[in-house]
């Protein structure tokens, strides 16, 4: 199991928290399976930036980014070098740090 330290968020996680999930797991599915409510608009099929994620720590570890995630992630909102859509983004053997950024293109949309 690959632990997965997730960073406060005030909507989605207030607390933070540590996880735990077996490497090849998506982070997505990671952190809805710990009661973590991560937006995911599109039903993981990587159609939308809902579930963007900043990786702090561990970002080499995961699988690599291919070009339609690439194309998606120019639409998130607060893109960083180690942005990674959570829904494509498959865990490795190595800890992360994971931050859920403040806003989401839901949050804009739904005036948030």
């Amino acid at each position: 199991m690959t632990q997965i330290v997730v960073l406060p968020h005030q909507e989605v996680c207030p607390e933070g928290a540590v996880i735990e999930a077996e490497p090849g797991t998506s982070i997505c599915d990671a952190l809805l399976a710990h009661d973590i409510d991560i937006d995911h608009a599109c039903g993981q099929v990587c159609a939308c930036t809902t579930c963007h994620v900043v990786i702090r720590e561990g970002f080499a570890s995961l699988n690599e980014i291919d070009e339609d995630e690439e194309d998606m992630l120019d639409r998130a909102w607060g893109l960083e070098p180690t942005s990674r859509l959570s829904c494509q983004a498959k865990i490795g053997s190595i800890p992360l740090v994971v931050e859920i950024p403040k806003y989401s293109l839901n949050h804009a949309k739904e005036n948030h």
